[in-house]
């Protein structure tokens, strides 16, 4: 029998133009530039005008020969045959007229100490040999033996491995710190020798490598907390100074052949005396249009024979256009629109880069400020960075909740981190403060905060507890 029913419901859907919009909100500078370039390649009807300029640069260029010239205009000219000649054979680039800049490598400089330290000249020329056949981490990958029998059929001079053995012990005392090691848990091990063998973490550290790096590397930290007879806390302690070791002695030289690190930041604050001026780093919605010719097949306004299936396939691609061009301009007026509040919700931090200055802030407050969902502000917000007068800063970390000290003021809770830091960097090495005694200081200080929050403050800030601190010192 059939029936029927009548039924009210709300249901809330999202288009999915709306979700790629949100998309949009977290992409960062460099993660736009590439989604951008990515939707050029696929999109005919998009045009770039920033890049269409960079090619007419490139194309009107003195260097760059015109399509016009024939034979007369470029064979009766005064340019000098040899550099015709010259670019016949290594085209363009011109590689050789370019200086090539020498990168830093550390064998001469481990050459020079092991002659300071030993005066022994079979000892320097086994060690020259041994730190030419490092790798560009500074770890030997060869076996004694095989070592011994390059040196002996090389230099034809007999040499036990024995020997180089003792020669490459020598090695590992020079820096930086770890070289010569054979292997990844040598390399930590010689690290922690130079440390101070009588601290117990020290010890224990030593003891995990020596005989359960096996089940380190399995991550079994059961069967070694049972091995070493620790609690996970002091288990944690030894981690947190293996985790500090280098896993290659030479893996991060500050030289040209070094990646570049620098962060590209997403928002510029300048300083106009007392006003601060917000701007985004680069506006992409200005170079960003649509293509007329194609624009106007896709419309019907020329007249051409073209098949259906194309010219339904360019009004979709003008649509889709025409909506990447809006998100991104939706994209970059929200994200100033936020950074504006920001400013606003901390003029005085920005103006002096004081960290005391720096109040409590919550995502809610920027988003009722600017009118907009608390999720929208998370995501202009999230991995993005502001270049200020006093240096580059993540957005994130400028999102702090609210304690109120003494005088009944809701001060940050990165103004008491500050604060803990301060007050642990000039106490008695040796006599490390606790947390309670640090509750006692910050409250002279005008504080008050419970001894669980200093704890909870003091492992976000990755500074050890009191006992530690001391082992350390």
């Amino acid at each position: 029998m059939i029936n029927q029913r009548l039924a009210q419901k709300q249901r809330l859907k999202i288009l999915p133009q709306q979700i790629q919009l949100l998309n949009f909100f977290h992409l960062n500078t460099l993660e736009l530039e590439q989604r951008i370039l990515q939707e050029l390649e696929e999109n005919p009807l998009l045009d770039d005008q920033k890049n269409e300029l960079d090619e007419s640069i490139d194309k009107y260029s003195k260097d760059s020969v015109q399509d016009y010239q024939d034979w007369e205009e470029y064979g009766y000219n005064d340019v000098p045959d040899y550099k015709t000649e010259y670019a016949n054979y290594l085209g363009d680039e011109k590689l050789p007229e370019r200086p090539i800049t020498s990168g830093f490598d550390f064998r001469p400089l481990l050459k020079e100490q092991f002659k300071v330290a030993s005066d022994d000249e079979r000892a320097i020329w086994l060690a020259e040999f041994i730190i030419d056949s490092l790798n560009d981490h500074g770890l030997l990958e060869q076996d004694l033996e095989h070592l011994a029998e390059d040196i002996s059929f090389k230099q034809g001079k007999w040499v036990e491995p024995e020997e180089i053995d003792v020669v490459l012990q020598q090695i590992q005392t020079l820096e930086p710190v770890g070289v010569g090691a054979r292997s990844i848990r040598e390399c930590l091990l010689i690290q922690l020798r130079r440390f101070n063998q009588k601290r117990p973490d020290v010890k224990m550290a030593v003891r995990l490598l020596e005989h359960h790096f096996t089940d380190l590397h399995n991550r079994n930290m059961d069967k070694i907390r049972h091995q070493l007879k620790i609690d996970e806390e002091e288990l944690k302690i030894v981690l947190q100074l293996i985790a500090t070791l280098k896993m290659k002695p030479v893996c991060e030289q500050e030289d040209s052949i070094v990646v570049n690190k620098n962060i590209l930041p997403d928002f510029l604050i300048t300083q106009v005396g007392d006003q601060l001026d917000v701007s985004l780093y680069r506006n992409r919605s200005e170079s960003l249009s649509i293509n007329t010719t194609w624009k106007q097949l896709a419309e019907g306004t020329q007249q051409v024979n073209t098949d259906k299936s194309a010219l339904q396939y360019m009004k979709n691609k003008l649509q889709s256009a025409q909506w990447f061009i809006n998100a991104v301009q939706q994209r970059e007026a929200t994200m100033l629109k936020i950074m504006k509040a920001i400013v606003h919700l901390q003029y005085e931090y920005f103006l002096t880069g004081d960290i005391n200055l720096l109040k409590p802030m919550i995502l809610k407050n920027v988003a009722e400020m600017v009118g907009v969902d608390i999720s929208t502000v998370s995501r202009i917000t999230c991995n993005k960075y502001v270049e200020t007068p006093f240096g580059l800063l993540l957005l994130k970390d400028l999102f702090t909740e609210g304690i109120a000290n003494a005088k009944g003021q809701v001060i940050s809770n990165k103004v008491i981190q500050s604060a803990i830091e301060d007050v642990i960097e000039g106490e008695d090495k040796h006599n490390p403060y606790t947390d309670q005694q640090l509750v006692n200081i910050l409250a002279q200080r005008g504080f008050s905060v419970a001894r669980r929050t200093v704890a909870k403050y003091r492992e976000q800030l990755q500074i050890p507890v009191s006992h530690v601190r001391g082992l350390w010192a």
